[in-house]
C-alpha cells in the first residue's frame, strides 16, 4: 500500500475526479457517506453530535456527514468557521444543503466571535477544520478551540487527519494545538505521520477508508513510501525443492554473544534454524560453549580463542550469510575483530545490536561498511550512530540519507519498522505488536533475516520477508499469551505458524 504525500493525496483526487469522471461534489458525497457509515458503527443516534467544521474541503466533508446524520435521526449541532469570508466551492455546496435540510438543531456560520459550545461526557465532537493541507502550526482561535475541545470529557473522532497534524513532518509542530482523537477515519491510505510513535496520541484508533479513488490515479503515482502487504511478502518466500537437502539450504554465520550475553547468541541462532536455513555455526567466546551446545544442540559452535569475547575474524568462504551483534560487547579487541570481520567477509550480512554501538564508537569506520550491508538499529542505537532526533520524522530522513551514502540497507526497528533502501524508498513493516518490546527480539530479528540471506534471498527481499515473519510470529503469539507476557523466545516459538501461513 502507497503511503502518499499532501501534494500526491490531491493529485490522486484530481486524478479520479477527471479520469473516472466524477464531479468533485459528487466524490466528496462518497467520502461522506463512508464516514457517515463508520461513524454509526461506534456511536448510535442516542448520541449529541456537534461538528466543527473548517473552510476547506475537510469542513465540506464534515458538512456533509453532518447532513447524514441528521437524515438518520442524529441530534446534531453544526460549526462553521469562515473567518475569511472564502469556502471551497464543495464546502459552499454542503453548507447549503445542510440548511436547506432542516433537521439539524443548530447551525452557525462563525465569521468573527465565537461562543464555544458545551462540551460533555457522552457527546462526540465530528473535527472536521482542516485536512491534509496545512503546513505550519494552528494559531490565535483555532489553536484556542482545539484546547477547548481536548480539554473537554467528549469524544472526538477526527475526518481524514486530527486538525493540526501535519501528513508529513511535524518536528516543529506545535502539539498542544493538535486534535486528539479518540478515532480517526482516513481516507485512502495512511499518512506518513500516523505511523510514528509520537503521533498516536493524537489519532486514537485508526480506520482507513477507501472511497474507490482510481486505482490506475494510484498505480500512476510514484510513491517513496510503501506499507508491505501480504502479497508481497508471499511472493518473496523461498521455497524449499522436494529433493533438497542441507547443503542447499543455506549455511548461515553468527558472531555473537560474549560471555554474560550467551542468551542473545541463542536466540539468534534458534530463529535462523527456524527460518529454514540448512545450518547454522555459532561463533563465540569459549566460555559460552557448553551453554550454546546444551541449548540449541542444532546449531555447529565455533570457538573463539578468547574466553570471554570475540577477538579474531572468522573465514567466512564456507557461509552464505553472516549475522554479528546480538550481546558481542563494546570491548576494543571486540572492536577491533568486528571492523576486520565486516571488511573481510565475502557474503551478505546483517550487523545489529553491539556491531552498530561499536560503528558508533568508531564513526570513521562507517564508510568502510560493504554495500548492500543490513543494519538493524533501533531508535537509540540509530541516534548512537547519526546523531539525535527530534522526533520519528527527522531520523527516517537521516536513515534515509545514509541508506543511500552507504548503498546500505537501514531498519529502524518499531512498531511499523521502517526499511530505508539505497535507492531513498522507505517500506513500512505492519506487522508486530507492544508485546514484542522485550529483550531479546532484535536478536530474533537477526536470526530470521541472517537465514533467509543464508537460503538465496537478495538483502532488500531478506529484510522485507525478515521484518513481516518477524512481527507476524508475534502477532499469532499474543493471540494465546498476550501482550504483557510475550517474550523473545515465544516469537521463535511461533515462527513455524507465520511461515506456514505464509506458504499456503
Amino acid at each position: 500500500m502507497k503511503i502518499f504525500t499532501s501534494n500526491q493525496i490531491h493529485e490522486l483526487d484530481r486524478y479520479t475526479i477527471e479520469h473516472e469522471p466524477i464531479q468533485s461534489i459528487d466524490l466528496m458525497e462518497r467520502a461522506a457517506k463512508t464516514l457517515t457509515r463508520a461513524i454509526t458503527e461506534v456511536w448510535n443516534n442516542a448520541t449529541p453530535v456537534v461538528v466543527f467544521a473548517g473552510p476547506g474541503n475537510n469542513g465540506g466533508d464534515a458538512l456533509a456527514v453532518a447532513r447524514m446524520l441528521c437524515e438518520q435521526g442524529y441530534d446534531v449541532s453544526a460549526y462553521l468557521f469562515n473567518i475569511t469570508g472564502r469556502l471551497s466551492p464543495e464546502c459552499a455546496t454542503n453548507k447549503q444543503r445542510l440548511q436547506e435540510q432542516k433537521r439539524v438543531r443548530q447551525f452557525i456560520e462563525v465569521t468573527q466571535e465565537f461562543d464555544p459550545p458545551r462540551l460533555e461526557s457522552g457527546m462526540l465532537v465530528i473535527d472536521g477544520l482542516f485536512g491534509s493541507g496545512i503546513n505550519k502550526p494552528l494559531a490565535g482561535g483555532f489553536s484556542s478551540l482545539v484546547k477547548y475541545i481536548n480539554a473537554s470529557a467528549a469524544e472526538v473522532v477526527a475526518i481524514d487527519i486530527p486538525s493540526g497534524l501535519m501528513t508529513e513532518d511535524n518536528t516543529y509542530n506545535v502539539r498542544a494545538n493538535i486534535i486528539r482523537a479518540r478515532m480517526t477515519l482516513t481516507i485512502g491510505q495512511p499518512k506518513l505521520s500516523f505511523l510514528f510513535p509520537e503521533n498516536q496520541q493524537f489519532i486514537g484508533q485508526l480506520r482507513v477508508l477507501d472511497i474507490r479513488h482510481s486505482r490506475e490515479g494510484i498505480e500512476s503515482i510514484d510513491a517513496n513510501y510503501t506499507i508491505v502487504e501480504e502479497q508481497l511478502v508471499r511472493q518473496l518466500m523461498p521455497r524449499r525443492a522436494p529433493f533438497a537437502h542441507k547443503g542447499q539450504m543455506g549455511n548461515a554465520l553468527l558472531i555473537a554473544g560474549s560471555f554474560g550475553m550467551a542468551g542473545a547468541a541463542v536466540l539468534a541462532a534458534r530463529a535462523s534454524l527456524r527460518s529454514g536455513t540448512g545450518k547454522v555455526t555459532v561463533h563465540t567466546p569459549k566460555k559460552n560453549c557448553q551453554i550454546l551446545q546444551t541449548a540449541i544442540p542444532e546449531a555447529i559452535v565455533h570457538l573463539d580463542p578468547e574466553e570471554t569475547q570475540f577477538s579474531e575474524p572468522v573465514d567466512t568462504e564456507p557461509y552464505t550469510a553472516l549475522g554479528i551483534g546480538p550481546g558481542l560487547g563494546l570491548s576494543e579487541t571486540t572492536a577491533i575483530a568486528l571492523i576486520a570481520q565486516l571488511r573481510r567477509a565475502q557474503c551478505p550480512i546483517v550487523a545489529d545490536a553491539d556491531a552498530l554501538n561499536i560503528l558508533a564508537n568508531h564513526r570513521a569506520w562507517m564508510q568502510q561498511l560493504p554495500k548492500g550491508i543490513i543494519l538493524t538499529p533501533h531508535p537509540k542505537e540509530f541516534d548512537r550512530i547519526e546523531g539525535h532526533s527530534a522526533d520519528s520524522y527527522e531520523r527516517l530522513s537521516k536513515a534515509r540519507q545514509l541508506a543511500e551514502r552507504l548503498q546500505a540497507y537501514v531498519i529502524i526497528k518499531g512498531h511499523y519498522s521502517a526499511l530505508c533502501l539505497p535507492d531513498g524508498h522507505i517500506l513500512f513493516n505492519p506487522t508486530g505488536n507492544a508485546g514484542m518490546a522485550t529483550a531479546g527480539s532484535g536478536d530474533v530479528l537477526t536470526g530470521i533475516i541472517t537465514a533467509l540471506l543464508a537460503r538465496g534471498l537478495e538483502p532488500r527481499d531478506a529484510a522485507i520477508v525478515g521484518m513481516y515473519v518477524h512481527g507476524l510470529a508475534g502477532d499469532l503469539a499474543i493471540r494465546d499469551l498476550g501482550e504483557e507476557s510475550l517474550i523473545a523466545s515465544d516469537i521463535i516459538n511461533y515462527l513455524p505458524r507465520a511461515f506456514k501461513r505464509l506458504q499456503e
